[in-house]
């Protein structure tokens, strides 16, 4: 039988885990809304960790820990959509190869700045002694909202969410596709780098490859939430749910193989159910040729 306390650390526990989740699925959203497959969502991740734990080791301040680990989302993200958008790169390959890019470009790093290529030094991250109270939880809470009104109840939204269905009619309205697409992307860079920065003030180091398929979970909470802000951070909660579920179980009688691979075994199960019933923005994955070329 489960204590009061023991169902209230376990809430608190599922909070915390989530946040990495909905902030990155959130920001695929735009991405996907827009037009551009993101799967430089791993790398996202690790680039935000690594410049918040470089950056806050650097100057002593939780802030400007912040700040760095976004620069360097947005740095990737900017790749990102100078490849996929500018160039027309297969957004799969993109992604994939942003991805190996970051791993070994942090790995690189770690032995560079600190002499290690497993972690940096320990950092302090945001003095929050509770998930509640901490600045990046009630961020990622404010994302769900705010994202969800941006994107159907603002013009800007309503672009974004057309160029991903029908880029040339919002050519032929005079709004620039390139424009629309960079947007999106890059939003999706900032949430995503500000959940890697989450995960290295909770862990209070970068440490290689901490992103730990954060990323390509965040993308089937995306299509799990229809590509919406709300379903994909509600996806996330449950993914969160599943991960802290297995913490609880390794200390039981289930083999912990295949109590590590629980979270992995639900996005499975949960994504054949609903891949099927989700549908894409039209035109996801496809550049965009200018008419009249």
């Amino acid at each position: 039988m489960i204590s009061g306390p023991e169902l209230l650390i376990f809430f608190l526990q599922v909070l915390r885990i989530s946040v990495p989740y909905v902030l990155t699925s959130v920001g695929a959203v735009f991405s996907e809304r827009g037009g551009v497959i993101n799967l430089a969502l791993e790398g996202l991740l690790l680039a935000g960790a690594f410049g918040a734990a470089v950056g806050q080791h650097a100057t002593g301040s939780a802030l400007l820990g912040v700040l760095c680990g976004v620069a360097c989302g947005l740095a990737v993200a900017l790749l990102h959509a100078l490849l996929t958008v500018s160039l027309k790169a297969d957004q799969i390959v993109s992604g994939i190869a942003l991805n190996i890019l970051v791993m070994g470009g942090t790995r690189f790093g770690l032995s560079l700045l600190y002499g290690s290529s497993m972690n940096s030094e320990r950092i302090d991250g945001f003095d929050a002694s509770l998930v509640l109270l901490d600045p990046l939880f009630l961020f990622a809470v404010a994302s769900v909202a705010a994202g969800h009104y941006v994107l159907f109840h603002t013009p800007y939204g309503l672009r974004l969410r057309s160029t991903g269905e029908h880029a040339a009619m919002v050519d032929a309205a005079g709004i620039s596709v390139v424009r629309m697409r960079y947007s999106g992307v890059l939003i999706s860079g900032v949430l995503a780098a500000l959940a890697g920065v989450f995960l290295a003030y909770q862990q209070h180091s970068f440490t290689d490859n901490m992103s730990a398929g954060r990323g390509y979970i965040a993308i089937a909470a995306m299509i799990i939430g229809r590509w919406t802000p709300v379903g994909a951070a509600l996806a996330g909660v449950m993914f969160a749910a599943a991960e802290s579920l297995e913490m609880w179980l390794q200390t039981g009688f289930l083999p912990s193989q295949l109590v590590q691979s629980m979270p992995y075994i639900v996005t499975l199960f949960v994504l054949a159910g609903f891949v099927g019933r989700s549908r894409a923005p039209r035109e996801v994955g496809v550049p965009y040729e200018k008419q009249g070329k």
